[in-house]
């Protein structure tokens, strides 16, 4: 099993946040997470990424338990987190950008090679070197907040609302890009408020409600759920 989530309670402060949640992703998968805002997807994701503390349970990668390690660390085991809002470095360059990404690795090789793939899954962003990030579109920033993971060499990518602001037709493209990254052997966890791009990309999903895993299973079948429906919906 890649990853094992057992049984964590999450605060923020006194607030509990996520309560009791266990989930589990094999290799080569893309799981979704899926629920209404502050239903504690992001709260997840931040615990796995090392950077919030859990107050009970368990997160295992690999075999190994990584609760507790900083974020560098789990980095360097192979789990990238693209956060909510992409979070770059608005005035430094795009290669700049990639360049962070890669920060923990000393391969100038596999460096090398990695920023290639990454012109060929977006060429956009060789093109655009030398331009400050901050002034990229929406859908540039994003290809470029995944980019910047992917020079990390992950095993499991974590994206938060990849598709948060982008225009129907990047999104589009950003199904695309996942199936594409995932193929090449990096599996994917999803959070995402899309109902489209989830079922079009994830095999597996689970299902948030009020910071406890309500539901799981296959991902169609989650979808016909009122409840899922509802996430998504509203009401």
């Amino acid at each position: 099993m890649l990853l094992e989530v057992k049984n964590i309670t999450i605060h923020y402060e006194e607030a509990e946040a996520v309560r009791d949640v266990s989930l589990q992703m094999e290799e080569g998968a893309v799981v979704g997470i899926i629920g209404a805002n502050g239903a504690g997807k992001s709260t997840i994701l931040k615990a796995l990424s090392g950077m919030l503390s859990i107050r009970r349970g368990g997160i295992f990668f690999k075999g190994e338990r990584i609760d507790g390690l900083p974020t560098h660390e789990i980095v360097r085991r192979g789990i990238v987190h693209v956060p909510e809002a992409r979070r770059l470095f608005p005035h430094m360059s795009v290669l700049a950008n990639l360049k962070l990404g890669a920060y923990l690795r000393d391969d100038k090789a596999g460096i090398e090679a990695d920023l290639e793939a990454v012109f060929k899954l977006f060429p956009r962003l060789k093109e655009r070197l030398s331009q400050k990030s901050g002034t990229l579109s929406g859908g540039e920033q994003e290809m470029l907040a995944i980019s910047r993971g992917l020079m990390s060499s992950p095993k499991l990518l974590l994206l938060d609302e990849p598709s948060l602001g982008l225009s129907p037709i990047i999104i589009e493209e950003l199904a695309q890009t996942i199936k594409d990254i995932n193929e090449k052997g990096i599996s994917v966890l999803l959070v995402e408020q899309n109902a489209s791009l989830v079922t079009e990309v994830t095999q597996r999903g689970y299902v948030i409600e009020v910071g406890r895993i309500v539901l799981e299973g296959n991902i169609t079948e989650l979808m016909a759920n009122k409840l899922v429906q509802r996430a998504f919906i509203g009401g």
